[in-house]
């Protein structure tokens, strides 16, 4: 590498184009998706780029498989796998805190090796918020662990962040440009990744179990919203959220009886579902009838359920076998909702409405002046500002909210879920993994090769299909990605590394150069992104390697890798998602992440040279 190539006027407008795009990102006065549509424009224009090659950003392998891993993560978050997941870990955590830490973390880790980050994020924010309520853990204990888990388990694979899913790309592109006699960058596998990811995990487990947990706050959040957790039930209207299954026996006073004269019993738990033969029933008609083999699904506290259970000769179970699906938290659910002064609902009863028959709603409580009314509520008249608590599937609450007869204040799932596809999805996204694991065809074509099964299966609909990627995402990657190739072809990038290796002292060990490439990228990313900082660093890196005789692939993987080594600004879009439940001031992060960065710099270094 010649240290002293001329500095043309290409270089200096895309170095103009580079210094313009961190300005914009830092001040951040302009959406950053429309500051890559803006110097896409330019590159164009200023035909660094030529017309044919301009737009395959958005052709690439590497927004192809952002676009499928988006629309995979939504097919499982439609069947309600991570709310399975929930209850499974609260099961084996048996309430400890270190324990549920690690399995949350770890296993938040592991799914986000094959899905987005943020996407993984926002499936996990609802999960741990259970997982606080239920526990009385403080919320803000739990979330920093887990984002980070999230972060770290994103360079398992080449697909679970876009810094690691662009990585190929950039370098088959930087073999356009590489020197007379240098070696072809061939593509690194899937799974190519995961020594340096399982380190790293493993190291941010250790963190938090050994040091990182003395700098959470102890103190509870302020800040959760009251209406999502089941203790904001149990609290303010004594209702508690365990679920269990009742199974008739023979010699049960409650065969023959109807559902309605069941509830009507003394010390009577909540019942609120009923099957019957192979048909199974939320909220189902005070008329329905209890028969020998018949399994209730009762609400309340565990002792309250099991004396009912004794003194009716019913069989309980605990776990949920017959009504795993109608009670999964991603279908069903308690909710609050108001009785506007419009609503056709004033002045008649339950009873006289119906809510089980013609909503498929079960009326829980009442709250009207601050008083709770849990007592007939079958007979009591409603009135305008009543607060009404509701067990119904989520789907029946929006159809019956759609009439306009009561305005829901609790936040729900809107999307159809489907927890009966659960197995579906399961196997194909199970096959899709296979398919990428052979190596045979490209990421991009495994997965969308399980996208499609997704929606041949009706695991997910069209349209859900498009609602589930983030076009800000796909496009701030797509118009950048030619920004990394003008880098490069126009030599900006060789001339910048070879006048930074001019200016070092001689004889630096490469270990050291990539030390500083690691830190160089973390600190871009904190300006212009992690998809930014990859686009601009890699080719720089891999001019610096061939300078040096280091490995240019050992060099673009740490790239591609410290991209994702922010644990304290908030243009790390999972720290982002956190900032605000967790109520994390940036004093807070900055203590926790920066031993984090600095672990996590020394890490992929060590690992990478142990691997080339």
């Amino acid at each position: 590498m010649d240290p002293q190539l001329a500095l043309t006027t290409d270089m200096k407008i895309v170095l103009g184009l580079v210094g313009l795009t961190m300005i914009l990102f830092v001040f951040q006065r302009v959406r950053a998706d429309l500051v890559a549509l803006v110097v896409l424009v330019m590159l164009g224009l200023t035909g660094l780029v030529q017309p044919e090659d301009l737009f395959n950003g958005f052709s690439s392998n590497a927004v192809i498989s952002v676009i499928a891993t988006m629309i995979l993560g939504m097919g499982l978050d439609r069947t309600g796998a991570l709310n399975r997941l929930a209850a499974w870990l609260l099961r084996r955590a048996r309430g400890m805190e270190d324990r549920l830490l690690l399995l949350v973390s770890g296993i938040a880790g592991l799914n986000s090796s094959v899905m987005q980050n943020p996407s993984v994020m926002a499936l996990y924010l609802p999960v741990v918020s259970r997982l606080s309520s239920r526990t009385g853990i403080s919320l803000s204990r739990l979330l920093l662990p887990v984002a980070v888990s999230i972060v770290l388990g994103g360079t398992l694979t080449m697909v679970g962040n876009s810094p690691l899913i662009l990585l190929n790309d950039l370098l088959v592109a930087t073999n356009a440009n590489l020197p007379s006699g240098a070696a072809t960058l061939e593509p690194l596998n899937m799974f190519a990744p995961a020594p340096i990811g399982l380190a790293l995990l493993g190291a941010g487990l250790l963190y938090f179990r050994f040091q990182g947990k003395r700098r959470l706050r102890e103190e509870g959040d302020a800040n959760v919203t009251p209406a999502r957790t089941e203790s904001y039930f149990s609290r303010t209207y004594g209702i508690e959220g365990e679920v269990h299954e009742l199974i008739v026996s023979a010699d049960s006073p409650l065969v023959g009886m109807t559902f309605g004269e069941a509830e009507a019993l003394h010390n009577a738990p909540l019942l609120l579902a009923l099957q019957t033969g192979n048909e199974s029933r939320l909220a189902p008609p005070p008329d329905a009838r209890i028969w020998v083999g018949s399994v209730l699904g009762a609400m309340g506290p565990r002792q309250q359920v099991a004396d009912f259970a004794q003194n009716q000769f019913l069989r309980m179970n605990s776990r949920l076998r017959n009504f795993a699906d109608l009670f999964n938290p991603s279908r069903a659910g308690i909710s609050e909702a108001v009785i506007p002064p419009t609503s056709k609902f004033i002045g008649k009863t339950a009873a006289d409405l119906q809510l089980r028959r013609q909503y498929g709603i079960s009326l829980l409580a009442i709250n009207r002046d601050k008083t709770v009314i849990r007592e007939n509520l079958r007979d009591t008249a409603l009135r305008a500002g009543d607060m009404l608590v509701l067990h119904s599937i989520w789907q029946d609450l929006a159809q019956a909210a759609g009439k306009r007869d009561f305005v829901i204040v609790t936040d729900y799932p809107k999307g159809e879920q489907r927890p009966h596809k659960f197995r579906i999805a399961m196997v194909i996204f199970a096959v899709t993994m296979l398919i990428a694991l052979s190596g045979r065809v490209p990421t991009s074509i495994a997965l969308m090769t399980g996208v499609a099964g997704m929606l041949v299966f009706g695991v997910l609909k069209m349209d859900e299909a498009y609602g589930a990627i983030s076009w800000k995402t796909v496009f701030l990657m797509a118009c950048l990605i030619p920004l990394g190739w003008a880098m490069d072809g126009s030599g900006a990038a060789a001339w910048i590394a070879g006048h930074t290796i001019e200016r070092l002292p001689g004889g630096l060990p490469v270990w050291l150069l990539e030390f500083a490439v690691a830190l160089l990228t973390a600190a871009f990313s904190m300006v212009i992104s992690h998809v930014g900082a990859t686009i601009v660093v890699v080719p720089i890196a891999v001019n610096m390697a061939l300078a040096t005789g280091g490995n240019p692939t050992a060099f673009a993987l740490i790239v591609a890798l410290s991209a994702s080594n922010n644990f304290v600004t908030q243009s790390n879009p999972v720290m982002s998602m956190i900032t605000g439940p967790g109520g994390y001031q940036p004093r807070e992060l900055w203590k926790i992440g920066v031993p984090l960065s600095l672990i996590y710099t020394f890490i992929v270094v060590l690992v990478v040279n142990l691997m080339f």
